[in-house]
């Protein structure tokens, strides 16, 4: 049964490495290309440079996601969605 406490401090903690998370793939994406070479189904379906494009969503999602954990409007998301089917 998690407390006030713990759950204010899962939030920053989300808030805290994964916004800068998401930041660093956005920015370090020509080093994390270099890591992982072509993603062929990104160069074939995003274009060319899919990869980069690719590593720019992935690090979006990860901000977006991890700011709207951290103010509830994820939760609130979720549940709303699925709380009727669990």
């Amino acid at each position: 049964m998690p407390t006030i406490y713990s759950d204010f401090m899962d939030r920053v903690l989300v808030f805290v490495f994964g916004l800068p998370l998401g930041i660093l793939i956005m920015v370090f994406r020509f080093h994390l290309k270099q890591f992982t070479g072509d993603i062929a189904w990104a160069e074939q379906y995003l274009g060319s440079g899919g990869t980069y494009n690719l590593f720019i969503l992935i690090g979006l999602v990860v901000s977006i996601l991890s700011v709207m954990y951290a103010f509830g409007t994820l939760q609130t998301i979720i549940g709303g969605t699925f709380g009727t089917i669990f």
